[in-house]
């Protein structure tokens, strides 16, 4: 009887374990790891936001601080949020004092409702331009985006969590016995980024001016070419501890930044051939995606290539006029 007993309550212990977690069926149970001393991060899936994967596929971090905690990109919903909360309180009790934003798309910020639900003094900082923009039609433009990819943003835009504090390029952030820099390019993935380099641990969060494993969209804020030179100048400065993109795993520099900017260096080239040929951008498409083995089971490969050959393509007729 005490064995059974004893083997109950060890499956019982194991359900209730299963239950708390933030499990994602075939993707996983999604946690923070301790990456790089003070910093955790919590990897989702590089995959396009859908009913699997619940809306979430950013990479939330929190970096402890001696009171509290910082969290950058918080994710995609406020159903998510709930469950990533969950899971920085395994990490550490201490309250989330502070939230930084990367940029403009909801996938990286909307889940910061329920940090701020719990939390309600957190701070939120984001680009000045991000908060107008957002509060101008471009939050509500993502959450129709998402919920129409993932059905589960029921909760979200009842209000939108919309940083207060906004932050530029070159300002430097002391919160809580922890250094932060901040860098905003003109315009690389979207006119609304800041890369986040934290000094303690060594750690650039550079958002969605990089992924890995995944291939987003460049809208009609974003410039290939800029992120190009952007990621070229992180090379040409002095190496850092950890590389964070916006989608996929972490890395040192070299293994972590190269397939990205390989991958749109290809494109421009490519781009290039169209312009100087005088062809469209659906007929170099085979000859890039034929330089690109590596890249060709990245999400979103197929669907978005052709989009970025013809927004390279724009980019550089500009250039010519």
């Amino acid at each position: 009887m005490r064995k059974t007993l004893l083997s109950l309550a060890v499956i019982g212990a194991m359900a209730t374990t299963s239950i708390n977690a933030f499990d994602l069926g075939k993707y996983g149970e999604m946690k923070f790891e301790n990456v790089n001393g003070n910093v955790h991060i919590m990897h989702g899936p590089p995959m396009n936001p859908s009913k699997d994967n619940e809306g979430f596929m950013n990479n939330p971090a929190i970096i402890e601080g001696e009171h509290g905690l910082i969290m950058i990109d918080p994710g995609g919903n406020y159903n998510v949020g709930k469950k990533i909360l969950a899971e920085v309180e395994k990490v550490s009790k201490k309250p989330i004092i502070a939230i930084i934003d990367t940029h403009k798309h909801g996938d990286h910020w909307f889940a910061g409702k329920a940090m701020k639900e719990k939390y309600p003094d957190a701070k939120v900082y984001a680009l000045q331009k991000m908060i107008d923009v957002s509060k101008a039609g471009e939050a509500q433009k993502w959450y129709d985006i998402l919920e129409r990819l993932s059905g589960n943003l029921s909760g979200t835009n009842d209000e939108f969590p919309f940083p207060e504090i906004a932050i530029k390029n070159g300002d430097v952030l002391e919160i809580d016995g922890q250094t932060f820099y901040i860098h905003s390019p003109v315009r690389a993935h979207t006119d609304t980024d800041v890369l986040i380099v934290h000094a303690q641990s060594k750690t650039m969060f550079l958002g969605d001016n990089l992924m890995k494993l995944r291939l987003g969209g460049f809208d009609e804020s974003s410039s290939i070419l800029g992120n190009i030179k952007l990621l070229e100048e992180i090379f040409e400065a002095p190496e850092l501890a950890l590389y964070v993109p916006g989608h996929g795993p972490s890395g040192k520099r070299e293994e972590t930044l190269t397939p990205f900017l390989d991958y749109m260096k290809a494109v421009v080239e490519g781009a290039k051939v169209a312009l100087e040929e005088d062809m469209e951008a659906y007929e170099v498409k085979p000859q890039v995606k034929a330089k690109l083995p590596n890249h060709q089971d990245w999400d979103e490969f197929d669907g978005q290539l052709g989009k970025h050959l013809q927004k390279a393509l724009a980019e550089l007729e500009e250039l010519d006029e």
